[in-house]
């Protein structure tokens, strides 16, 4: 298959790490139903969250996320408010029971955040740790110490902050809950080896304000039913992702952005052009003769965030400074790491990593000592 180009009509290139770029088809579109939706004379952020257009938007957005995703039966489909964010402390208290432990896989930011609130409720054990080495690597199966009787497992697939990314899911022999955030259909996923996913939306599915959560019957059933109704995935999950009033027009974006991923042709597709507009980018670090440095190592790298760096913070900010001057903004890297940061999401378009390559060579070429 032929890889799509995702193209862009503004001169401008988003970076951003998140909120990131949307498609363009998809501004489109809502800048027409903010006005009125579905010939009703009332615009998307109006309408009631129990009408029809909205009960059509919530179930076309469904659909279409199963279809994306090819996502079995057997898992349920969420909508939830709090930002990815609220999963780390919703998890435990669904699944963490007294007495029992669960397993985390620390590869970042992300996932030390997820257990430390994780720790709030119960026992959270480390099954690896990147710490050690600036987390600039994904571990081997051999390096992870899974717990016997766990709960569950979790790991997160991408780290936005240091570039890292797991090539295949683990085996896990407890459920495996998986934080996708920031490469959730960016490629196919093995639902297989998964009991859970989750991701905010403002990656790749839409603007932030919900959360996409997509859990296997079995374990939603083994959820605790002594906690407030928020709190509880089964309640979300009987109710629609309506038991209170939801977040329509996030939701609304997402179900516009399942559509533009199968008018590309569904995630086969769409990892193929996020694998091209990568390695432009890889290629002119790698290219660089030692000019740019990568933070990951170069089997853990990501396709959706590459942090690099030149020889010096001086450089660095030389080369943010005069990025922006060409219309690329939003490189700086994380504090964490410094540097110089390209993420570049599914919607990012393949001309604007072109466009950074070449720049790259240009002033890799005017600064050499």
């Amino acid at each position: 298959m032929t890889a799509p180009t995702v193209s862009s009509t503004r001169h401008t290139l988003n970076f951003s790490a998140g909120p990131a770029v949307l498609p363009e088809c998809v501004l489109e579109q809502a800048a027409r139903d903010l006005i009125d939706l579905d010939d009703t004379g009332i615009g998307v952020l109006e309408h009631s969250h129990r009408g029809p257009s909205i009960d059509r938007i919530f179930e076309e957005a469904e659909a279409d996320c199963r279809k994306v995703g090819r996502i079995p039966d057997e898992f349920e489909v969420l909508f939830l408010q709090g930002g990815a964010s609220s999963q780390f402390g919703m998890i435990p208290m669904n699944f963490l029971r007294e007495g029992c432990v669960a397993d985390y896989v620390d590869t970042g930011s992300w996932t030390a955040k997820a257990i430390k609130d994780a720790r709030t409720i119960g026992t959270a054990n480390v099954a690896w740790s990147g710490d050690d080495s600036q987390y600039r690597r994904i571990p081997d199966e051999a390096d992870l110490s899974w717990s016997k009787n766990a709960a569950y497992g979790y790991f997160c697939t991408n780290n936005t902050i240091y570039g890292t990314q797991w090539s295949d899911t683990p085996d896990c022999p407890a459920p495996l809950i998986a934080d996708m955030s920031s490469d959730i259909f960016s490629r196919p996923i093995d639902w297989s080896r998964l009991a859970m996913a989750y991701a905010g939306a403002q990656k790749n599915i839409g603007p932030a304000g919900v959360t996409l959560v997509i859990i296997r019957k079995d374990l939603l059933e083994q959820g605790r039913t002594d906690l407030p109704a928020m709190f509880r995935y089964d309640i979300h999950a009987k109710k629609g992702s309506r038991y209170n009033t939801p977040p329509v027009f996030a939701v609304y974006c997402a179900g516009l952005v399942f559509k533009w991923i199968l008018d590309l042709g569904g995630l086969d597709a769409v990892e193929s052009m996020n694998r091209h507009k990568a390695s432009l980018i890889y290629d002119a670090i790698d290219g660089s003769g030692g000019f740019y440095t990568g933070h990951a190592d170069a089997d853990s790298r990501s396709l959706m965030n590459i942090p690099f760096t030149t020889p010096n913070k001086e450089l660095d900010a030389a080369f943010i400074a005069q990025a922006s001057e060409h219309g690329m903004f939003t490189l700086k890297g994380h504090r964490s790491v410094g540097g110089i940061r390209a993420s570049i999401y599914n919607a990012f378009p393949a001309e604007g990593c072109s466009r950074l390559a070449e720049f790259m060579g240009t002033f890799a070429a005017s600064n050499r000592s």
